[in-house]
C-alpha cells in the first residue's frame, strides 16, 4: 500500500542547510507560474522568518521562464517597490521595475555591499533571478554583515560608531555615471532639489560634471529584528578597490579629486589600503555563494546581508527587483546623515 503523495499546493517548503552555501528552500514541482506563484503565497511567513536568521534564501525549483514570470513572482514576494536611486553602476531596465543585475563587464568582480546603503530611504529586500546561467562563475555571493560587523577590527568598528563615513562622487560620462543618467533628469535644479532634500552637499564643475559630498552611519539596526549591522559601502567605493594600474592612471590624468567615486571615515583621516584590506577579509570570511541554475531566485535582506558579483563567462542574465523600502531613521542609525562640501569633505 503506497501513501498518497502530498499535492505541491499544500506541500511545505524543504530546506538545504549547507556550509558555504546560502539557505536553500526547494520549491515542489510545479508545471505552471501562477500555481507556483500561489505557493509562495501560502509559505511566505515562513519565507520571512528564514530571512530573518539566514539573511539570504536560494529558491530551487520554480518555474521561471522570463521577465514576466519573474515580475509575478515579485508582486507576491515584494508588493512595496521601491525606485533604484542615485545609480552607481549601469544597468539596463526590463520594464515594470525589473532591471538587469548589473551591465559592468565579465570579467570584473563587484565588491561586497548593501544595495543603496548610501540612501536616506533604501530597499528593504532584494529579488535576483537566474534566466540565463553563465558558462562558468558568475554567482551572486552574499555575506552576513552581522558577522561582518563582528570581524571587522575593533578600532575600525569604533571610528565608523563614532564617525560614519563620506562618499564623494564625480559624475562625468567620461569616467563614471552621468548626472543625467544617475538622477533621471536634464536639470541642475531637479538635481539640485534632490540633494538639498537628501542631505547631499553638491557642486558644480565648470565642464558641466557633478561632484557630491554625503555623511552617512555605517552601523545601523535592523528595524524588525534589532540586529546591529554593517550596513555601507566605505570598501566597495574605495578608490584602493580600483585594480592598481587603473587608479593610478586616474590620479594622474584627473588628480586625487577627479576621481569618480572616494569614501572615507567621517573623522577625515585617511583611508589606508591595510584598513581596505582588513574590511574585505571579514566579508570574505562571512561570503557564502551558489552557483546559478536557470529558475533559481534569491531573495536578499539587504540590511542583514551584503552582496556582490563573481566574474564570468558565458551569456549571463540575473535580474533584481527591489521592495520593501525602509526608512534611515528607523534602523537607528550611530551618526546622524548630513551632507558635505568641498570646504567640510
Amino acid at each position: 500500500m503506497t501513501t498518497p503523495t502530498e499535492p505541491p499546493s499544500t506541500a511545505r517548503p524543504e530546506w538545504e542547510l549547507a556550509e558555504g552555501k546560502p539557505a536553500t528552500m526547494l520549491v515542489p514541482r510545479f508545471d505552471t507560474i501562477t500555481d507556483a506563484c500561489a505557493w509562495l503565497a501560502s509559505v511566505e511567513s515562513e519565507l520571512r522568518s528564514a530571512l530573518h536568521e539566514h539573511g539570504a534564501v536560494y529558491l530551487r525549483g520554480l518555474p521561471l521562464t522570463g521577465v514576466e514570470d519573474f515580475a509575478r513572482v515579485r508582486d507576491v514576494l515584494l508588493p512595496r517597490r521601491t525606485p533604484y536611486r542615485e545609480k552607481a553602476t549601469p544597468r539596463s531596465s526590463f520594464g515594470n521595475d525589473v532591471y538587469s543585475s548589473t551591465d559592468l563587464p565579465p570579467a570584473q568582480a563587484i565588491r561586497m555591499h548593501n544595495e543603496n546603503s548610501y540612501t536616506l530611504t533604501f530597499p528593504g529586500l532584494l529579488m535576483f533571478a537566474c534566466l540565463t546561467a553563465p558558462e562558468e562563475g558568475g554567482a551572486t555571493p552574499v555575506a552576513d554583515v552581522r558577522e561582518v560587523l563582528r570581524r571587522v577590527p575593533a578600532e575600525l568598528v569604533a571610528r565608523m560608531r563614532a564617525m560614519g563615513w563620506v562618499l564623494k562622487r564625480h559624475y562625468s560620462e567620461h569616467i563614471s555615471v552621468s548626472w543625467q543618467n544617475a538622477f533621471a533628469t536634464e536639470r541642475h535644479s531637479d538635481v539640485e532639489k534632490y540633494c538639498a532634500d537628501n542631505l547631499i552637499g553638491w557642486e558644480w564643475s565648470d565642464d558641466g560634471d557633478l561632484k557630491t559630498s554625503q555623511l552617512r552611519p555605517g552601523i545601523i539596526r535592523h528595524p524588525e529584528t534589532g540586529a546591529e549591522v554593517w550596513f555601507n559601502h566605505l570598501a566597495f567605493w574605495s578608490s584602493w578597490s580600483l585594480d592598481e594600474e587603473l587608479r593610478e592612471t586616474l590620479v594622474d590624468e584627473f588628480g586625487a579629486d577627479g576621481l569618480p567615486f572616494e569614501t572615507g571615515f567621517g573623522d577625515d583621516l585617511p583611508f589606508t589600503r591595510q584598513e581596505l584590506d582588513s574590511i574585505n577579509a571579514a566579508y570574505e570570511a562571512a561570503t557564502v555563494r551558489r552557483a546559478w541554475q536557470v529558475g533559481d531566485l534569491m531573495l536578499v535582506d539587504n540590511i542583514l546581508t551584503s552582496h556582490g558579483r563573481d566574474p564570468f563567462r558565458g551569456d549571463r542574465k540575473i535580474v533584481v527587483a527591489m521592495g520593501d523600502p525602509v526608512e534611515l531613521i528607523d534602523c537607528l542609525p550611530t551618526v546622524a546623515p548630513a551632507g558635505r562640501t568641498e570646504q567640510t569633505a
